[in-house]
């Protein structure tokens, strides 16, 4: 005799697992009645630990560009890339195997399952992403694009990719101070009701702790021998600008959303962003902008030279007077927007490459940044994700030219970077995207043994850079970072 509960409860987790893809979807933008003070991470701490949960986080930055959040979960397929191989798992839990380019394989991917996508109703509101593929790309994804070595064996369990592809998302407009939910027809998401009760609901956070000191890659004597490598290759005019890293690394444990909370609230990174996969978890609070597309407009914001902020008002402001006189960083800052004006005009309009901003002052909690901007039109012929692997890695971030930097950066620094220097962003079902520099950004790996977590930090060096002064550069860039995940234990760094 058949078990009718039992046959019941079959029939429904059959449906539930029954997948198809929806032709030509309708897209739906519902508003959630949440009060206005109410913030992204009282929404996304339910979600934020599943794996594929991802949030992009203005962290209640008051920067002009901090108008946006946006959370997703529970993907419908994905894509991860580690070296050579790529694995796309389907919306029917089908895997594909391949080797081709990681971000052909995504276009195509977004092309299968969301294209053909209409606007439910008219008079929505201007609202970025709404649903599509949301993730990042790891710095040596770059390997792909570019012939360059890699003489560094695999030590990390994180991918150097990792995108789904999301057909619902909870998005805040922080300037009208509303919450809107975002669906395609035809596949599951929260309703209005749901994501309300979820934000009524007690949610405690789990501890966090490093277990350990940051432990430095490199010395400072070994820090200072690689800036003169690096002013060898500058006299020889092998580069005009490289940019080199060091690695802190420590041992943890407890939960990578809580210190990623804690991080947010001292830092205020108008491009924060926290990323759940199975194993590992980024923590990103970075403050640069990487390449926005939005109605085929193109902008990009390199940051090249950095101040450390001082309690003294006058102190404070003495430092940016002294970032905006400064004739080494304005050189530094105008090396990386020709080479940026360079990647841009790849794909965009001839004669549409603009600097409608240079040399400005952007402030953060840590640091005063001189941030310039770079603007164009993207080619009607020609897609986001285009834009993205002819500018990819950015070069705010390696030197210039891009390719020699990288291959001294390979050559220098002690290990691959892996989601350092990357980036983290959305490509939109409208064509948009928007996606950070992965500057001021930490990976949290889970072991068998001990959970290990990383932070980055480093900075140009020119002919004229000073050894000891861009070592203290790059601590300044963690002060907000190491010290506040653990005061007691992360103010000692051993090289």
């Amino acid at each position: 005799m058949i078990n009718l509960q039992h046959f019941i409860k079959h029939l429904s987790e059959s449906l539930e697992n029954f997948t198809m893809i929806i032709k030509n979807p309708l897209v739906s933008i519902v508003p959630i009645e949440l009060a206005a003070s109410t913030c992204i991470t009282s929404v996304f701490q339910h979600y934020a630990s599943d794996s594929w949960a991802m949030l992009l986080d203005s962290s209640n930055s008051q920067h002009k560009n901090g108008r946006f959040d946006i959370m997703v979960a529970k993907p419908i397929a994905t894509i991860i890339t580690t070296a050579n191989n790529s694995e796309i798992k389907h919306i029917d839990n089908t895997i594909e195997q391949s080797d081709d380019n990681p971000l052909i394989l995504l276009q195509k991917l977004i092309s299968q399952y969301l294209s053909g996508v209409q606007l439910a109703q008219t008079g929505l509101p201007d609202i970025p992403f709404i649903a599509g593929a949301l993730g990042y790309f790891g710095y040596d994804l770059g390997r792909h694009f570019e012939s360059l070595p890699n003489k560094h064996f695999a030590e990390y369990t994180s991918p150097d990719m990792a995108v789904g592809l999301y057909t619902w998302s909870i998005i805040k407009d922080n300037q009208d101070e509303c919450f809107y939910l975002c669906s395609l027809e035809g596949y599951p998401h929260p309703t209005p009701s749901d994501i309300k009760l979820l934000v009524a609901q007690k949610y405690i956070a789990a501890k966090f702790a490093l277990t350990t000191v940051w432990q430095a890659n490199m010395s400072k004597a070994k820090y200072d021998q690689k800036i003169e490598k690096i002013k060898s290759y500058l006299n020889a005019g092998d580069c005009y600008q490289t940019n080199l890293a060091q690695r802190f690394t420590a041992d943890y444990t407890g939960d990578e959303w809580r210190a990623y909370l804690t991080l947010r609230n001292a830092n205020h990174a108008p491009f924060s962003a926290f990323i759940r996969l199975p194993t590992s978890s980024i923590l990103s609070i970075s403050p640069e902008r990487f390449l926005l597309v939005r109605n085929n407009k193109v902008e990009t914001k390199p940051i090249k030279g950095t101040r450390p902020r001082q309690r003294d008002p006058l102190a404070d402001k003495q430092q940016i007077e002294s970032l905006l006189t400064s004739q080494k960083d304005q050189a530094e800052n105008l090396m990386i927007v020709d080479l940026m004006r360079n990647d841009l005009s790849k794909h965009c309009e001839a004669g549409t490459v603009e600097v409608p901003k240079l040399f400005e002052i952007e402030t953060f909690a840590a640091v005063h940044h001189l941030v310039s901007t770079v603007t164009a039109q993207l080619k009607s012929d020609k897609t986001a994700i285009d834009l993205l692997q002819g500018a990819f890695p950015g070069g705010s971030i390696t030197g210039a030219p891009k390719i020699r930097a990288m291959e001294i950066i390979d050559e220098l620094e002690p290990n691959n970077r892996n989601i350092y220097c990357g980036s983290i962003g959305y490509i939109g079902i409208k064509g948009d995207m928007d996606t950070s520099i992965c500057i001021r950004t930490l990976l949290c790996e889970q072991g068998s043994i001990q959970n290990k977590i990383y932070c980055w930090a480093g900075g140009g060096i020119v002919i004229d850079s000073e050894a000891g002064d861009e070592y203290q550069e790059s601590l300044d860039k963690v002060s907000k970072i190491l010290p506040i995940l653990d005061t007691e234990v992360s103010t000692n760094i051993q090289g």
